[in-house]
């Protein structure tokens, strides 16, 4: 099958050769994410930039503005966020520099991680910091419904086939409204809505680097926290994560975010959002292999399922969540 856009692309960038001193033999493929997006690295001979990322995004699939409005803002707020330098939004092609491949996914270790984490939460301050409303779509209940909705929907019927009971419905939709009526409640800032470990980029410079922005929102507070240490891809002893949480807390009042003044207040709101981001990510890794044909991120449904059965143990209204999902884990033989 040929490539259309590919050599659309490519045509693009023969018109941008001369001014960036681009090598377009050396176009290869850099990274794909859940959505239409692709992205591709290209070498260049600019004393400036070695090399650059060229961002493909079919534009009836993934309109640019989003990333671009994002982009600009948390620029803006002083992260380290891909520099636009050529734009052609009616095909959806971008250039940019380049940020590197170092994910914080592979980066990450025991000698590593404080280190990177407090950096993380700096520029996560920073971006809350900047946050005014009116800027960026609400995380209303609307939103933060149609996404619950994609558990039962896609991981409970599509992906295992369970049909639930009226009675299990019944404290589904109640649990639902436990979670949503608590994300409601937080303070409001912006939020980035993918702020984990494999859209970091461990960077010399104003590290970290900030990427898959484009879905940013304004809402809760916690979101990106639970996102970046209740990550679906690396996990952690519940003592590390506290600490984590602990320094985002402390960092974000010391320097005036709307912050509970209570820890124990802050952690519950960060354990039921978490718990909303978890449910979501069930459904969409299984929209995303059944839907999409995206096989990849199946492996990584166990340690999301045990974020939310452990959170919802801890509280007693969720206890009949926490039994639903207990329901859905492989039997093990022997």
């Amino acid at each position: 099958m040929i490539d259309a856009r590919l050599n659309t692309l490519i045509q693009w960038l023969k018109g941008l050769e001369p001014s960036w001193q681009l090598d377009l033999g050396s176009l290869c493929p850099a990274s794909a994410d859940a959505s239409f997006r692709r992205y591709f690295r290209i070498e260049s001979k600019n004393p400036k930039f070695t090399t650059f990322i060229v961002m493909d995004a079919p534009p009836q699939h993934e309109p640019l503005d989003a990333f671009i409005q994002v982009d600009l803002l948390l620029s803006e707020a002083g992260l380290n966020v891909p520099q636009i330098l050529e734009k052609n939004i009616s095909e959806g092609f971008l250039l940019l520099n380049d940020l590197g491949t170092k994910t914080y996914l592979a980066e990450l270790n025991e000698k590593t991680a404080d280190r990177l984490y407090q950096d993380a939460t700096h520029a996560l301050v920073q971006m809350q910091l900047a946050s005014k409303p009116n800027v960026l779509p609400n995380y209303d209940e609307a939103l933060l419904q149609r996404e619950l909705d994609l558990f039962p929907d896609w991981y409970l019927k599509k992906h295992l086939g369970i049909d639930l009971g009226e009675v299990q419905q019944a404290q589904l939709k109640k649990s639902f409204a436990l979670i949503i009526e608590n994300n409601l409640a937080q303070a409001k800032v912006y939020v980035h809505r993918d702020y984990h470990s494999r859209n970091l980029m461990v960077t010399e410079m104003n590290n970290p680097g900030v990427i898959d922005f484009q879905d940013a929102v304004y809402g809760p507070i916690t979101y990106d926290a639970s996102s970046l240490w209740r990550d679906a891809y690396i996990a952690w002893p519940e003592e590390r994560v506290i600490d984590w949480v602990i320094q985002f807390w402390e960092e974000g009042r010391k320097v005036g975010l709307p912050m509970p003044s209570d820890f124990g207040q802050f952690y519950r709101d960060f354990e039921w959002m978490g718990l909303q981001r978890h449910l979501k990510v069930l459904g969409i890794f299984a929209r995303l292999f059944h839907r999409d044909g995206k096989d990849g991120y199946l492996k990584d449904i166990p340690l999301v399922l045990e974020y939310a059965i452990a959170t919802a143990n801890r509280y007693i209204e969720l206890k009949p969540l926490a039994r639903i999902l207990e329901s859905t884990r492989p039997i093990k033989n022997g």
